[in-house]
């Protein structure tokens, strides 16, 4: 086939990719991890672009994105009818909210280098395993695990990892509990386990870390030792506060408990 793009014209630099080409290069990437495609940032930003630019990177970046997405509309989804069917059956709903997100360019950058390797595509997927990231915040630190386990009782969620980060806080004070799970993604082509972070945690933690999370951006990591010292009482006393609502509302719940049966 003849070739009647202009190759003069520097201003369009999209490729479009035919499904068979697409589909190896997926495969390839979320399943043998034999493609490597480096510099992908100054791809995806559109920056340090030469005649040496790659377009497949772009569109590689866009189809992992894609994925990433479906995963988190995918858990999200179980949630929601996990949340519904408990408020049907207990008349009562373990989440209070959800939060997600898909890691920036910068930050997945960073944590390759961090970690000493190369930034490219492939290490992305295969290394960093919190690109898409769901967060759910209960009411009561019970809740946590109660939603932990109705997802890894999931059978198509495979469990790769749990850090739990609230029998076993880390210095800072910083609670949560943390799984890695893999989600099958049904495309037209293929089915692809696609990996993504579930912190789970209740308000109280949640004030706590986001608060955590801005002090250490706005020193730059390198907080004060007062600032620091502050916090983990604060960590303390949010434990107190976790503990002392947990206490209450299972008073609460045998109370109604006791009235129902004096109905009764």
């Amino acid at each position: 086939m003849t070739d009647k793009t202009d190759k003069t014209d520097k201003t369009d630099k999209t490729v479009k990719i035919t499904g068979t080409v697409k589909k190896t290069l997926i495969i390839g990437l979320f399943r043998r991890g034999e493609r490597d495609t480096g510099g992908f940032m100054a791809d995806i930003r559109g920056k340090e672009m030469d005649n040496s630019y790659n377009y497949d990177d772009v569109d590689s970046w866009n189809t992992i994105i894609l994925l990433y997405n479906s995963a988190l509309k995918e858990i999200g989804t179980k949630l929601e009818i996990l949340n519904d069917e408990f408020q049907h059956v207990h008349q009562y709903n373990p989440i209070e909210h959800i939060k997600s997100r898909i890691k920036t360019p910068e930050s997945i950058v960073k944590k390759l280098k961090r970690r000493g390797y190369e930034v490219s595509v492939n290490n992305m997927v295969k290394y960093v395993n919190d690109i898409a990231g769901v967060r759910i915040i209960c009411s009561f630190t019970s809740d946590i695990y109660r939603i932990a386990d109705m997802l890894a009782r999931q059978n198509d969620i495979r469990v790769i990892s749990i850090k739990d980060y609230i029998k076993n806080p880390k210095d800072s004070g910083y609670k949560s509990f943390h799984m890695i799970v893999s989600v099958p993604i049904f495309l037209s082509y293929e089915t692809m386990e696609t990996k993504i972070e579930i912190q789970i945690r209740t308000v109280a933690m949640d004030f706590w870390a986001s608060l955590e999370h801005k002090i250490n951006y706005k020193y730059d990591g390198t907080v004060p030792e007062h600032i620091k010292r502050e916090l983990s009482e604060c960590a303390e006393m949010v434990s107190d506060l976790d503990a002392k609502m947990m206490s209450l509302n299972e008073e609460i719940k045998e109370s109604k408990g006791e009235d129902m049966v004096q109905a009764v």
